[in-house]
């Protein structure tokens, strides 16, 4: 085989500098050794690739057909050797987060893709589901870290750094027949007699009572899903803003106005990785990039546990 990871560097060097010698500065060498490697090149090749009748080497027309490829080439022997290098230092081969539906619009894809500037053999998969069985994924080992809600209580299974917060409001259909009670004023307990549409999981004793107050509860796995039978006027939901704010404007979804509470749910959001499982250099990394921007969000108290 003609070419090698060291002919092709020395190859390129030629053609980047304008001479051996300028070649052999670059590449640490004597100005022999450059040109003798171009020869045998050549002669494996059985080509010229540089024109020596001039005081300086010029490429020639197969030298520069050759250009691209030896440059796709010599950055892929680059990239394998950084992946090589990045295995050593311990980072893993695949990276696995898991999102609650809720915040796949939460702004952790910025850090992410940071991650993949840095570390860009790293193979990422983002899965979503429910704030339990994202949880569960979690502690099964099925993924590295999970961005969820804060939780009832503590694990001692888990780790955790607060990103950020979000606020979530009950929602309705503008045209549900509750809103014509008292000018479309509840109280909070008229929310136990109508149907409450949840993102949860299928297992109702893991779920966190915060969300789930209704006596009829229909659950989905998915935000989209459960916007959908709100809209129809099939139930209400508690919703982030953030998610919601369009609709609210459009006036496809209502806010439901209570007579005795504020209608706000405030949730910190964490990402949680186990402390069963040891981290690879891409999750160390990517919580590292999220606590960044955590930082740069807007001060406020630290939360109790």
């Amino acid at each position: 085989m003609a070419f090698s990871s060291d002919n092709v560097r020395v190859f390129l060097a030629v053609l980047d500098h304008g001479s051996f010698s300028a070649a052999a500065r670059a590449l640490g060498r004597v100005p022999s050794a450059v040109s003798m490697t171009i020869s045998q090149l050549e002669a494996e090749l059985d080509m010229a690739l540089f024109d020596r009748s001039a005081r300086e080497p010029q490429p020639t027309e197969n030298a520069l057909a050759l250009e691209p490829q030896a440059r796709l080439l010599a950055s892929q022997l680059r990239q394998l050797q950084a992946h090589a290098l990045s295995l050593h230092k311990g980072l893993e081969r695949k990276l696995s987060l898991v999102v609650v539906p809720e915040l796949l619009s939460a702004p952790w894809s910025e850090p992410l893709a940071i991650l993949a500037a840095e570390f860009p053999s790293l193979e990422v998969e983002v899965f979503s589901a429910p704030q339990a069985d994202a949880l569960k994924r979690l502690f099964d080992g099925e993924a590295q870290l999970a961005l969820v809600f804060e939780r009832p209580g503590t694990d001692e299974r888990e780790e955790f750094i607060e990103y950020s917060d979000e606020l979530f409001v009950a929602v309705i259909a503008p045209g549900h027949a509750s809103l014509s009670k008292r000018g479309g004023r509840l109280n909070h307990s008229d929310l136990l007699n109508i149907r409450q549409i949840a993102v949860a999981g299928r297992d109702a004793g893991v779920a966190d009572p915060k969300f789930l107050v209704g006596r009829q509860i229909w659950r989905t796995d998915s935000h989209l899903a459960t916007l959908t039978l709100v809209q129809a006027g099939l139930g209400w939901a508690y919703l982030p803003r953030t998610l919601i704010e369009p609709l609210l404007a459009s006036g496809s979804l209502q806010e439901i106005r209570f007579a005795n509470i504020s209608n706000a749910l405030r949730l910190w959001v964490d990402v949680v990785w186990s402390n069963e499982q040891p981290l690879g250099l891409g999750a160390q990394r990517f919580i590292e990039l999220m606590r960044e921007t955590a930082g740069r969000n807007t001060k406020r108290d630290p939360r109790k546990k």
